[in-house]
């Protein structure tokens, strides 16, 4: 089982099955980086690029997480801190290009966007399934659910932004959406970042009892 009733003692990974899935959905994130930043330069949605930037990050930085297993507990968290990191940069760089675009952008092709927020959906609904028994693990384990999560919540914001960029003739729902897109990145870090320091706190003291 990949969860236990103990706090104390969560998911950290050692699982074949576990390891298969992280593969799988590294592939997913893969194709979908490239088709989603194809399209949302074409369309010149923000929206679109900020959820290709997210599946960029997300294959990075799951191939990360399947290096970390089996691995000693700081170095889990040392990886779980990377990521969180990561997605603070990630949200810097969506807020900065939206404002950016805010002054000069077009208006963004709704048609593309919701077609390909569409496909997308479904590649990361896939994922979220294939990752929903792990989603309680450690800050490793529990990092790739988070970002596998916002995935799918992204894509539903860029499909309600291009039919509200349809509705509207402006390009307003599209950079409201990015930005959305850029707190939620914000938000995960946060979660990333404090249980991966705690569990740091905590593998660091139980090593010192060792020593003591």
């Amino acid at each position: 089982m990949p969860g236990n009733c103990c706090n104390e003692i969560k998911f950290d990974g050692i699982d074949p099955l576990y390891k298969k899935a992280l593969l799988v959905v590294i592939l997913i994130n893969a194709v979908m980086f490239v088709v989603e930043m194809l399209s949302g330069v074409r369309a010149e949605s923000q929206a679109l690029k900020a959820d290709a930037l997210d599946s960029l990050g997300d294959a990075a930085t799951y191939a990360l997480s399947l290096w970390a297993i089996g691995r000693a507990a700081t170095t889990r968290a040392n990886a779980a801190l990377v990521k969180g990191v990561s997605l603070l940069f990630m949200a810097a760089w969506v807020f900065g290009s939206t404002l950016y675009h805010f002054y000069y952008s077009n208006q963004p092709t709704a048609i593309t966007m919701s077609a390909i927020g569409l496909l997308a959906f479904f590649a990361n609904s896939a994922s979220v399934l294939i990752l929903l028994r792990y989603r309680n693990g450690d800050a490793n384990v529990r990092s790739v659910w988070l970002c596998s999560r916002n995935d799918a919540i992204g894509n539903l914001m860029v499909i309600i932004a291009g039919a509200a960029v349809w509705q509207s003739g402006t390009a307003w729902p599209d950079l409201i959406a990015a930005c959305i897109l850029a707190g939620l990145f914000v938000n995960s870090s946060v979660q990333i970042i404090r249980q991966a320091l705690q569990e740091k706190k905590l593998a660091t003291d139980q090593e010192s009892d060792l020593c003591a």
